[in-house]
């Protein structure tokens, strides 16, 4: 890991932004932060570029403009363009799928003439392909245990990668309500803007409706936004906290705030399908978003019975991804999933096994493999009454193989 190789694809590039850019670190709600300030700046009428990651269904996900997913003439131009470049040098640096993409993406957001570009960091920060441009506004979300071999295995060095985004006299936010002292440490030696949450800004809020408040200026009753979760609310604070360091360059209005967080949509972050039984979809793939996914469904009321359609990275901490959601759920399809990181629906078995649910023998207990998560979801919808409920998480691969068979179904 290091950012020597693309640096140098970028320089041969000439690759630099005349507009505003916002980075978006964080270990989770870092798609629906950047939904977010992609949808309130869109409301305000504002051209914007977004990069997130990783994909569901197709790869144009990860590159958007005012909205729309940039088709695949386009995105193969920019393609074009990364590569002359890269072996226009001397000793020809290697790309990872990750550095070629986002390049090509930030290339062709250079040429848009858009007036603000939000780009979602893959891993960490601070070694992250999208850390070779310096952002205008660095928001970091959430700093938990994930990618503990490449980042530490403690929250203070996890924060102090992801606080790799912040640069000298920036804006930095942080929306974690107890952030590290090393990301809190950086920001204040980079003479950074610093905005935390409790100090510099808070909100409250009660069953209709919430506020904001923040250095001067404040915001009264807003709706709560469309992506629902235990989390939405912290990651919203955030985004007015980047929007208001930044309103001398990209002013927005309250009703503007309001028209964003009503209209943004984020496939795959607690949605709840419509019609019966109910369908969530939810990449939570760590302890700290499956917490925030228990919690999710915790709130909805009663259901007889609960369905999870679960498959996960071998890396994964897949007994503290399970536990949050054992007193939620009764009966655990486990899949596999199409990629060699993937641990086997065997292995998940185990480990519910092991954190006491029964595995089926005949007709009791409450765990099944599956080859797929299709197939996974089928027998669900099969077993699952119209007032029951069935969850889809633990991997965007899980996500992705329901929503596909979904799709196909539909047409």
């Amino acid at each position: 890991m290091g950012l020597e190789r693309i640096s140098l694809v970028k320089e041969a590039l000439g690759l630099h932004f005349d507009c505003p850019v916002i980075t978006v670190a964080g270990t989770n709600g870092k798609g629906s932060t950047c939904a977010y300030l992609e949808s309130i700046l869109l409301a305000s009428g504002y051209k914007v570029g977004c990069h997130m990651s990783p994909h569901l269904l197709v790869f144009n996900e990860r590159a958007r403009i005012n909205g729309e997913e940039v088709k695949d003439d386009l995105l193969l131009e920019h393609f074009a363009a990364v590569e002359r470049a890269r072996v226009s040098l001397l000793n020809v640096p290697s790309l990872t799928y990750f550095e070629f993409t986002t390049l090509a993406i930030m290339h062709l957001f250079s040429k848009a003439n858009l007036d603000a570009v939000v780009l979602e960091v893959g891993m960490g920060g601070r070694l992250d392909a999208v850390n070779i441009v310096d952002t205008d506004c660095a928001i970091v979300t959430s700093i938990d245990i994930d990618h503990a071999d490449f980042l530490g295995g403690t929250r203070e060095a996890i924060g102090r990668e992801k606080a790799g985004i912040f640069r000298a006299g920036g804006i930095a936010i942080c929306g974690d309500p107890v952030p590290p002292q090393s990301l809190v440490d950086y920001a204040e030696k980079l003479a950074c803007d610093l905005w935390l949450l409790g100090r510099d800004y808070n909100f409250q809020g009660d069953k209709h409706q919430w506020g904001w408040a923040g250095r001067q200026k404040r915001f009264s009753g807003l709706g709560y936004p469309a992506l629902r979760g235990a989390n939405q609310i912290l990651n919203a604070s955030a985004v007015i906290a980047g929007l208001m360091a930044l309103h001398q360059r990209l002013p927005v209005s309250a009703q503007d705030i309001r028209n964003g967080f009503a209209l943004v949509e984020l496939p795959g972050r607690f949605q709840v399908l419509p019609g019966q039984p109910t369908v969530i979809l939810d990449v939570a793939h760590n302890p700290h978003a499956a917490s925030t996914l228990g919690q999710g469904l915790d709130k909805m009321g009663y259901y007889p019975y609960t369905y999870a359609v679960f498959g996960a990275m071998a890396d994964k901490d897949i007994a503290g991804v399970i536990k949050p959601l054992l007193n939620s759920v009764d009966f655990w399809y486990c899949s596999d999933l199409p990629t060699p990181r993937a641990a086997s629906a065997k292995h998940i078995s185990d480990k519910l096994e092991e954190l006491g649910v029964a595995v089926k023998n005949g007709e009791d207990g409450g765990v099944e493999c599956f080859s797929d998560p299709n197939s996974a979801y089928q027998k669900a919808l099969s077993k699952a009454g119209e007032g029951d409920r069935i969850v889809v998480f633990g991997s965007f691969y899980t996500v992705a193989g329901v929503m596909a068979y979904r799709n196909n179904q539909a047409h």
